[in-house]
């Protein structure tokens, strides 16, 4: 019993990018009022359990909820083209040209 209850932690803790794929796919099909939604996901996710699929749907709702709520703060990316590194751009030049 403890090698089934340890091979059912690392599946489910491991998801690859396809199965999430999947996931998220099966997720759009199956909604809230499917009957046996969960089992049906499963099976489109393959290698995962109900329970398994579940518990990532709760794991991703609980993600939500703290990126909406602002706990998850939100990542500076550099972007090409944004003003600030237009401003930049510009001092540059402007350094430049007095020399």
């Amino acid at each position: 019993m403890a090698s089934s209850s340890l091979t059912k932690q690392n599946s489910s803790s491991s998801w690859t990018p396809e199965q999430n794929k999947r996931f998220e796919k099966a997720l759009a099909l199956y909604d809230k009022d499917t009957p046996d939604r969960w089992q049906n996901v499963a099976k489109a996710v393959g290698e995962k359990t109900a329970e398994e699929v579940k518990r990532h749907y709760e794991i991703l709702l609980e993600d939500l909820r703290h990126i909406e709520s602002g706990r998850v703060p939100i990542p500076k990316y550099r972007s090409n083209g944004s003003r600030s590194n237009l401003e930049e751009e510009e001092r540059l030049l402007k350094y430049l040209k007095l020399r």
